[in-house]
């Protein structure tokens, strides 16, 4: 027993003296219920801010502190209620954010120089960040998920406007469209896999996987990082993808197969359950004049069935359109500036500058000869059949016109004031500490009286 006993208080004496090595190292900045903030976390916040390329603000971390003990209550009632997230979710949002760091900096490599770790390194001691967050979000999607508006509500926020300021809303456009792309014979796109499959024997032959997809991978998101795509769940990539990545073992590598990318070899390098690890070269073939003109020439066909009135424009659209973001919804390209709600009335300064080019001298209703164009962002090339369905000049804001708009607006109110009176309950029953340092801080106030309260 006395063993027992001296045990116990040696374990204590440890336990207390790496904790107090730690709050030398760190110190907690904040306490939420069993929660703690600590600074290294709080600093780490402000490093991905600084990457993202804003600049230098010690004000900022005010801010941060602030969404971190928003954060925290919501992860606290998450645990009461039993909310989690699966782990799959957590690798993608963990590749996506590491993705955009490394496109960020112009690379991993001044990634890891400016960490000042390496990349595996970082996401291990991002992985918990991004697990709360994703939990966090989805406590909040709860909180507000039967918070609902009707026309009534529409119609009483509107009437909360004064007349001189309702806003003014600019041109909106609907606008259709109909993409062909070239398609290449098999003899056309022969070279191209041919191309491939030497590269995919001298990767068998024993040369580095990750140099020849720097060198000739024409994917502009992995070449840089030798094809390296991190973890990939089967809803990641394209089905022609995920079969081969979830068919291969660890250290396999795909024979030359085709996506609407191009032509793919894929290599497997790791296997976590329902997550593979996989690097990839990408050839992609490129247009032909010939190609170009048979094209044109079913563009041409396309639009004379439309004029003629023996095809509908949105059936056309879905019957022929290569673009499959607009093909299933009759060519009506759609527009958000939430990631909420999605509609077909574009404000005209968000087009296409080659789009507004087209649709600016058209008549309501009426439908544009073949036009050719060239995609900056991918490069794909073809001809386009626009349809300008209609036209809503500037104006101000009104209930008949922009219903949409305001019913969004009044959603949006509606759930912010449900998640403020939740949070005002919660920090009135959850033990919260802010460190003097950042008492000061205007983001602070409503927490900070609750913390001097509870003193």
């Amino acid at each position: 027993m006395k063993k027992f006993l001296w045990m116990a208080s040696a374990l204590i004496c440890l336990f207390l003296n790496v904790n107090a090595q730690k709050a030398n190292l760190d110190k907690v900045v904040a306490v939420v219920g069993s929660n703690i903030i600590l600074l290294s976390d709080l600093n780490q916040q402000y490093a991905i801010y600084l990457n993202q390329g804003n600049p230098a603000d010690e004000k900022a971390k005010c801010y941060f502190l602030q969404q971190m003990l928003v954060q925290k209550l919501l992860k606290q009632q998450a645990e009461i209620d039993s909310i989690m997230v699966e782990e799959t979710q957590v690798d993608d949002a963990l590749d996506k954010r590491m993705r955009y760091q490394i496109q960020r900096m112009g690379g991993q490599e001044r990634l890891e120089q400016f960490l000042q770790k390496s990349v595996l390194q970082y996401k291990d001691e991002m992985r918990p960040e991004i697990k709360e967050g994703l939990i966090a979000e989805k406590m909040q999607q709860k909180i507000t998920e039967n918070t609902n508006v009707t026309p009534l509500d529409v119609k009483k926020y509107f009437e909360t406007y004064h007349k001189d300021s309702l806003p003014d809303i600019g041109t909106e456009v609907e606008v259709g469209e109909i993409a062909l792309y070239p398609k290449l014979t098999k003899a056309e796109k022969q070279k191209y896999y041919d191309k491939l499959d030497a590269i995919r024997l001298r990767v068998k032959s024993g040369e580095d996987f990750a140099f020849l997809a720097k060198t000739y991978s024409e994917d502009p998101g992995s070449a840089s990082e030798g094809g390296d795509y991190g973890f990939i769940d089967r809803t990641t990539m394209v089905k022609e993808f995920t079969a081969w990545a979830f068919k291969l073992k660890a250290g396999e590598m795909s024979p030359v197969f085709e996506t609407d990318y191009g032509y793919h070899i894929v290599q497997v390098l790791e296997r976590r359950g329902e997550q593979a690890h996989v690097r990839h070269i990408l050839i992609k073939p490129q247009t032909t004049p010939a190609s170009l003109e048979r094209v044109k020439m079913k563009a041409d066909s396309i639009f004379k069935d439309i004029q003629d009135k023996k095809l509908p424009f949105f059936t056309a659209a879905s019957l022929y359109s290569d673009n499959k973001e607009t093909q299933y919804n009759g060519g009506m390209m759609l527009y958000s500036d939430n990631q909420t709600s999605r509609t077909t009335f574009i404000p005209v300064e968000k087009l296409d500058p080659s789009v507004f080019v087209v649709i600016d001298t058209m008549k309501v209703g009426t439908v544009s000869k073949p036009v050719s164009f060239s995609s900056e962002k991918d490069g794909k090339e073809g001809y386009k059949i626009f349809l300008l369905k209609s036209k809503i000049p500037p104006h101000k804001g009104n209930l008949e016109q922009d219903y949409p708009k305001f019913k969004e607006i009044a959603q949006s109110e509606k759930q912010a004031k449900v998640m403020s009176e939740w949070f005002q309950k919660r920090r009135e029953t959850t033990y919260i500490r802010i460190d003097e340092e950042f008492e000061t801080c205007d983001e602070m106030k409503l927490w900070v009286n609750k913390d001097k309260e509870k003193k």
